[in-house]
């Protein structure tokens, strides 16, 4: 026999019964049963919101009881709590939710859980706190039925009530913040810390989310963007916080930790970028000390360029390969863990790179530096073991060894990403 598919229905009250054969119970109600894309789940994290949960969740029901009247969509409101010890769990249930204990700590944390603990195939997340209108949550819903894979909510095309904002968060933390991911991730996101916002069950599945506090929703935006999904964003009100007690927020430790992210998820800002401008000023710095012969200090404007900047130039090298490197890897781990879509450069470079071409290259290099570094001992032993004259040149000697190095052993370690092979597009 044919099993067949099976149905959720997940409404305000559920009454299970068991069916005439005695087997295991089945959900019953007066809707309509649904497949799992017919369905919404409200999710809302909780740690002690005694004074506002119970109107979040109404006001989550009532935005599915509109969605059932306008799409026949059945859903839920799950209330992943905490560890509240005021007893939210009791008002959030008497007030038609089901309750989920998440034990792990953090506003990550409690969503994964409750997001978990869903079958739903739309998924709506908002906080517990009064700031948002769960019936702004509809068009959200609306706009993933038409094909998003996210919706965003926009504070700042909607409405931002007096009170509701610090004005550090209004006009400096979040501006900024946006501001970066737009220009590290090139998207038009224009609120993207925004805690209002709806996602489909197999996109988040997908993303893997993992953090467990605050930054759980940079994570959510940033993969989604990584992994060029479609995100639409839609207007919404935020309001004053009503719990009567400080927000478990804390914008400077958590803003801190929101930019950290950015960065972790971009290796191309992180490492690639301030690797090409160390070097640039490397080589720079190299050429105009290596613009006159001997130990000859030189003038440039207001700026004297002596053999000390030649440790300068050096160390900008050394750091920046290094960075180079570390960047390069980085992107690879980020590919190999689904993080994101190889671009059609990595592909083109990976193509080629393999083993013996970083091999030939580092040993180009320490060769180079060594033969260099011989024939400056070398002048150096024949007169006499008299004043160094070429201390500059004897630095970028060095330098190079130290390069070919760095190349030399980041081609075994590539190979390493690859699966022990040669050829690093096996790394992809």
């Amino acid at each position: 026999m044919t099993r067949p598919a099976r149905q959720v229905s997940i409404v305000k009250s559920e009454l299970f019964e068991l069916n005439d054969c005695g087997g295991a119970a089945v959900l019953t109600s007066r809707e309509t049963e649904r497949t799992q894309k017919e369905t919404v789940a409200f999710v809302l994290p909780c740690l002690n919101e005694a004074g506002t949960i119970e109107r979040c969740v109404q006001r989550s029901l009532q935005a599915l009881e509109i969605l059932q009247a306008r799409h026949g969509l059945t859903g839920e409101v799950i209330v992943a709590d905490n560890g509240s010890d005021d007893g939210s769990q009791d008002l959030a249930a008497a007030a038609g939710a089901r309750v989920v204990a998440v034990a792990e700590k953090g506003y990550g944390a409690a969503l994964i859980g409750g997001f978990a603990a869903s079958q739903a195939g739309y998924l709506v997340m908002g906080d517990s706190d009064c700031s948002y209108d769960f019936l702004e949550a509809i068009p959200m819903v609306e706009e993933l039925m038409k094909g998003a894979d996210i919706c965003m909510g926009s504070r700042f095309k909607g409405e931002i009530k007096p009170g509701a904002m610090p004005w550090k968060n209004r006009y400096i933390g979040n501006p900024v913040l946006s501001g970066l991911l737009r220009i590290l991730f090139r998207t038009p996101i224009g609120d993207s810390h925004c805690g209002l916002r709806a996602i489909r069950k197999d996109i988040l599945e997908d993303l893997n989310l993992t953090s467990k506090g605050m930054e759980f929703a940079s994570e959510m935006v940033l993969k989604a963007v990584l992994k060029d999904l479609d995100i639409a964003e839609v207007p919404v009100t935020l309001s004053p916080d009503e719990r009567g007690r400080p927000p478990h927020l804390q914008p400077w430790r958590d803003g801190f930790r929101h930019l950290i992210y950015m960065f972790l998820l971009s290796p191309r800002h992180l490492f690639i970028l301030p690797a090409v401008i160390m070097a640039a000023l490397g080589v720079a710095i190299f050429s105009i000390l290596f613009s006159t012969t001997g130990a000859e200090v030189v003038h440039l404007g207001p700026l004297r360029f002596g053999d000390h900047w030649s440790v300068v130039a050096s160390a900008l090298l050394i750091v920046a390969f290094q960075a180079a490197i570390m960047g390069v890897f980085a992107t690879i781990y980020s590919i190999q863990q689904g993080v994101r879509k190889p671009s059609r450069w990595v592909r083109r470079v990976m193509k080629i790179s393999r083993l013996e071409w970083w091999i030939l290259v580092g040993a180009v290099l320490i060769c180079a530096g060594l033969i260099w570094a011989i024939s400056i001992t070398a002048g150096w032993i024949a007169s006499d073991f008299g004043a160094l004259q070429q201390m500059r040149e004897l630095i970028g000697a060095a330098t190079l060894i130290v390069i070919g190095f760095q190349i030399l052993f980041g081609g075994f370690l590539m190979s390493i990403f690859a699966g022990n092979r040669s050829s690093h597009i096996k790394a992809l």
